[in-house]
This record gives structure tokens, C-alpha cells and sequence, in this order.
């Protein structure tokens, strides 16, 4: 992977930032994954311009990140303590993500496993792999920022896989035929859960979009499952954000 292949210029103010921010985690032990943007372009050649520099790394290493970006003169700060923390230097920022906004996909040992190394900007690095960025993008469906594009151009599971064929019907034979029968077939097998107990999985897909159910239609909220690392605290936390983001976007920009 080079930078001429992820459409960075390597003398550019960008690539100096994305060099000494990964410096500054190397030069502290500090295990991470090239995320986000920058390793969707590797995989797809899909190039996208964003203001954040998207890391993936183990919970247990945030704390001794933010602790040497702090070292190195960047402001930190963990925004949502269930998933996301920021190193910035003026206008730019690391994203340090170690789960998905709805407590699932916890990076652990198996995602530096899976991790594809490559060499980015001189430095030998490791690239989330797709099977990780799938995880991520497949959960990610508000009505201001849908990732389906993103799964499309990589692929996924049966609903993608669906959406795949109607969005690239000439392409729709890539998928073996054997892969899409395996799939009907686990879908039909799945026994309907008809427990008193009703859930409301909508919220581990948009945040904002499902909150009538788990607010005023009894719905049980699937964030507060065993296996979403989340609780009351962050829910209402990650929920009580989307005011304040919608309000910042309507916000005049300064030049």
C-alpha cells in the first residue's frame, strides 16, 4: 500500500500528521489498525476526503494512547466512553475507535490477526481487515449517514448481498450461488422468537431512529444486551449527542 494508492500526497500537511500520529503510537508500544477511509480506499479504490484519521484499537490500550498523543502536544479527550476517543492537533484529529457506536464489535486480538501489513507513508503498518470494516459499516444506517454504499463495494451478508444484485445486476453472478442458498437457508431455519420479551434490534442500526420504540412503545433496548458494551449511562449519553451534532451542522461555517 502506498500513498500514491490511498490518493494522499506523501509531501502533503495531511501525510505529515497521518505519519507522527502513528509515530507517536509506534514510539509508545501502542498496537493499532489503519481504519475508516483509508482502508476502504485500499480495498476498493473508493477515495473519500474526511476530516477525521480513523484508528482501531484494543480498550485496553485508549487510555496509554491518549496519554502519549498528550505527551505529544495534542488535546485528547474520549468522547463517548463506550467507543470513541480523539487526539487532535489544530484542526486535524485521530479517531480512536475500539467498538461501534451501538457497543458491538469490539476490537480484540482476532482483528490484529486478521490485520493485513503493508507499508504507508515509510512506516510498516498494519490495515484493518474487510471482514472488520463490514462489521463496522453494516451497523451504520441513520437517516444522515447510511454505510450500505461502502458494504456494497465490499459485500457482506444475505441483505447486502441482496442489495448487491440490485444495485449491480450484471455483476449479480460474482455471487456464488452457493453462498446465497447457505444464507436463505439459515434465515428460513431461524426459529421466530415469540418471548413475552420484545426487543428492539433497530437501535444497534441508528441511534436516533428506533428511540420511539424503546421510549413509548415497550420495546426492550438491544444496546443494553451482555454483548453490546453499553449501559443507561452511555445510551443516554450517545442519544443526548444528536441534538448537539444536528445543531453543529446547521451552524455557519467560518472562513
Amino acid at each position: 500500500m502506498t500513498a500514491s494508492t490511498l490518493g494522499i500526497n506523501a509531501k502533503s500537511k495531511r501525510a505529515e500528521f497521518y505519519r507522527r500520529s502513528m509515530q507517536v503510537l509506534q514510539n509508545a508500544n501502542i498496537p493499532f489498525l489503519i481504519a475508516g477511509a483509508d482502508a476502504l480506499r485500499f480495498y476498493t479504490g473508493v477515495s473519500r476526503q474526511t476530516k477525521d484519521f480513523d484508528l482501531h484499537l484494543r480498550p485496553a490500550h485508549v487510555g496509554a494512547a491518549l496519554d502519549a498523543f498528550a505527551r505529544a502536544g495534542y488535546k485528547t479527550e474520549k468522547i463517548f466512553p463506550h467507543w470513541l476517543a480523539k487526539a487532535k492537533c489544530g484542526r486535524d484529529c485521530v479517531d480512536l475507535i475500539f467498538r461501534a457506536g451501538n457497543g458491538l464489535c469490539e476490537v480484540d486480538d482476532s482483528w490484529f490477526d486478521r490485520a493485513h501489513d503493508r507499508d504507508f507513508l515509510g512506516l510498516t503498518v498494519k490495515l484493518s481487515a474487510p471482514e472488520e470494516i463490514l462489521w463496522m459499516k453494516a451497523y451504520i444506517m441513520e437517516r444522515e449517514r447510511f454505510d450500505g454504499a461502502d458494504v456494497s463495494h465490499i459485500l457482506v451478508l444475505l441483505s447486502h448481498l441482496v442489495l448487491f444484485g440490485y444495485i449491480y445486476p450484471s455483476e449479480r453472478g460474482r455471487i456464488p450461488t452457493a453462498v446465497m442458498n447457505g444464507l436463505i437457508e439459515r434465515l428460513r431455519a431461524e426459529t421466530p422468537n415469540l418471548a413475552a420479551d420484545r426487543v428492539c434490534r433497530g437501535t444497534l442500526l441508528s441511534r436516533s431512529q428506533y428511540l420511539a420504540d424503546v421510549q413509548k412503545r415497550g420495546f426492550r433496548d438491544a444496546r443494553l444486551e451482555q454483548r453490546a458494551h453499553m449501559d443507561a449511562a452511555d445510551i443516554a449519553h450517545w442519544t443526548n449527542a444528536i441534538a448537539k451534532e444536528n445543531k453543529a451542522e446547521k451552524l455557519p461555517s467560518v472562513k
